[in-house]
């Protein structure tokens, strides 16, 4: 992926030296705890933040940050790749938006290191990337892209992108209204059904990271052989089916929250086929 010279976003804020650790206003969480949070997001398609608020007893005052954080210092080559593919999809969404006369509202991105304060709770770096809609975050430890090359056998920088474009396309749910519909629905629902409108917000923004990926590419042409591959794979890896047969070595469909393999590569495919947002009703599809 030759991205080196292209714009990078004023909208990556790096909290990786605030030292929050894992502090919360009403205690502190232990390792053990976000090894749990993690381990339970996997198994049993538990939201790791809700997760996390149950080990806590939930209503914790958060500790504010102190001011905006800095952004990444010079020199620092991944918050750099990061900072780049950020404003590409700023300027994506922001030209397909207009085109359905709305106006996107750019999310910020946050570097952080082991844990994070955010409006959503206490995120940690064992539940990997995440989006907060109460205060229109991404958080990202950087460490996650190691994870994913290391142990889940999911490499590559445009892998990486895809990792990004998947939260910022959860922001344009946000903006649209898509994600707070969901949500309605499923405080109603046994959890089955409830994972499986999960399932359903995942696989869009699957295939709204496709979209992006469609006009990124015809707009700068900046993919490379094998690209593509890398991001077809990290879908792959990640896939409900896939993390189940490694973590536990059986798989159980009614705990899916965020899609098989097999429907995250085909989502996000459709998009990047066609660059389509109409094209990624995954609520309404009939087959996913």
């Amino acid at each position: 992926m030759k991205w080196e010279g292209y714009r990078q976003s004023s909208n990556v804020e790096d909290r990786r030296g605030s030292g929050s650790g894992f502090g919360l206003g009403g205690g502190r969480i232990s390792a053990g705890a976000i090894v749990i949070a993690l381990i339970g997001g996997l198994l049993f398609g538990i939201d790791p933040l809700t997760m996390l608020s149950v080990i806590t007893g939930g209503g914790s005052s958060m500790v504010q940050e102190q001011g905006p954080a800095p952004p990444a210092p010079p020199g620092d080559m991944q918050a750099a790749f990061v900072s780049t593919v950020l404003a590409d999809t700023e300027d994506v969404w922001t030209g397909l938006l207009r085109q359905e006369n709305k106006i996107y509202e750019s999310p910020k991105l946050v570097l952080f290191r082991g844990a994070a304060l955010t409006a959503c709770g206490q995120g940690s770096a064992a539940m990997g990337p995440f989006y907060c809609p109460e205060d229109q975050r991404i958080y990202i430890d950087l460490n996650f892209f190691d994870t994913m090359a290391n142990q889940l056998g999911a490499g590559g920088d445009f892998a990486q992108a895809y990792v990004i474009s998947h939260e910022v396309g959860h922001h344009v749910q946000n903006l649209l209204g898509i994600s707070d519909r969901v949500n309605a629905a499923r405080a109603h629902l046994p959890r089955s059904q409830a994972n499986s409108l999960s399932v359903r917000v995942e696989l869009q923004a699957d295939c709204l990271a496709g979209v992006w990926a469609y006009h990124s590419q015809r707009s700068k042409g900046w993919l490379e052989q094998g690209d593509i591959e890398e991001a077809m794979n990290a879908a792959t890896q990640i896939g409900d089916d896939t993390l189940q047969r490694k973590t536990r070595g059986t798989i159980v469909p009614e705990s899916f929250t965020h899609g098989t393999s097999a429907q995250r590569t085909r989502w996000f495919t459709r998009g990047l086929q066609t660059g389509n947002m109409t094209d990624c009703n995954t609520v309404g599809a009939g087959k996913l």
